[in-house]
């Protein structure tokens, strides 16, 4: 699936973790893209599918709001806030939540991410 709007590529994201789709989310990030698990971290390569694989790990639906894309001709700011809420899969209580500010660039396979931070802090 190729995304021609930079608008749908956090609720295309959102759709895939919530479908559990490890593979469609690591798809829309470009090869080279970097992922901040948490604030101070920054890993890329393999590190982005491992991180992503322990979001999912809690268990719990996501949900994510955007509230602003701004384009600059083939580069975009995403900004978006998201939450997961209620029991993990250990049984714990989760009560986590955010605001994403990510990097995207058009290309020939359509909008991916360059820079997915959802603390939207480095």
């Amino acid at each position: 699936m190729t995304i021609n709007d930079a608008a749908e590529l956090h609720r295309t994201w959102a759709a895939r973790f919530n479908a559990k789709d490890l593979d469609g989310m690591v798809a829309l990030a470009e090869v080279d893209s970097v992922f901040v698990p948490q604030p101070g971290v920054v890993v890329g390569g393999d590190g982005v599918r491992t991180a992503e694989q322990q979001f999912l790990s809690i268990g719990l639906p996501i949900t994510l709001t955007v509230r602003r894309v701004i384009v600059s001709g083939d580069i975009a700011l995403l900004i978006s806030d998201w939450s997961l809420k209620g029991k993990g899969a250990d049984g714990s209580d989760v009560n986590m939540s955010g605001t994403t500010a990510d990097v995207a660039r058009r290309g020939r396979e359509g909008w991916k991410y360059v820079i997915d931070n959802p603390f939207g802090t480095i």
